[in-house]
């Protein structure tokens, strides 16, 4: 078992320690299925009361919800609104036309033009995050192209998943149900679980278990991982 690049394989969080096993795949792309993947690569290394966690990224691909920059025409409103996006190291986010215009027609426009306006308002009072917010889980979600992701999602912009909750329990099952899914949306600058077969209560426990983000969606092509605990107080 490695870790990606600069990660580690093990997390401490309340006492508890967690082995973080990346699962190496093939380039997932939209003609995939997302059982045959997990069938293939994580059914033979999950043992009974491990927690397969599986990037938003590979099930938003495999429905079909990921889509080449050259296939995207933005509006005159995305263009506008991409302009005022706080851009930072960590990822574009929606601050370029084509993933405002997805946006836009995810979300709604008066929903996002009301996450703007309030944004405008609250950024100049020293407020962060209003934004998304009010424009909610699937503007958050929105992954646009970075030079660091492997191609072709370098140049292709990718929604959030459709019912993360459904795929987090149809996995579970396919596992044999000894083992639980978490579909999560980490980066490195933070997360949130989407789909879980554990206790929502948990959410929390597993971000910061995560936090650091250790998968690796570049030329590591681990979108998949393993929670395994190891003590506990």
């Amino acid at each position: 078992m490695q870790p990606n690049d600069g990660k580690t394989l093990e997390s401490r969080v309340d006492g508890t320690t967690y082995q973080r096993i990346p699962i190496k795949t093939h380039v997932v792309m939209p003609e995939d299925d997302l059982r045959q993947v997990i069938r293939q690569y994580a059914l033979p290394e999950v043992q009974d009361g491990d927690v397969l966690f599986v990037t938003e990224k590979i099930v938003a691909i495999t429905q079909g919800r990921s889509m080449l920059l050259d296939e995207i025409e933005p509006r005159p409103m995305a263009n506008l609104l991409a302009k005022y996006v706080t851009q930072t190291p960590h990822g574009i986010g929606l601050g370029m036309p084509e993933t405002m215009e997805m946006a836009l027609q995810e979300c709604g426009t008066p929903r996002i033009l009301a996450a703007a306006a309030v944004a405008a308002v609250t950024k100049k009072l020293g407020r962060k995050g209003d934004f998304y917010r009010i424009a909610g889980e699937k503007a958050r979600s929105i992954d646009g192209p970075t030079s660091g992701t492997i191609p072709p999602y370098n140049r292709s912009v990718v929604l959030g998943p459709a019912n993360p909750m459904l795929v987090a329990r149809d996995l579970k099952i396919l596992l044999g149900n000894k083992v639980d899914v978490l579909v999560v949306d980490i980066n490195d600058i933070g997360g949130n679980i989407l789909g879980t077969t554990l206790d929502p209560k948990l959410n929390d426990v597993w971000v910061r278990v995560l936090q650091d983000n250790p998968l690796g969606q570049g030329h590591q092509s681990t979108p998949l991982g393993i929670l395994r605990k190891t003590d506990a107080n």
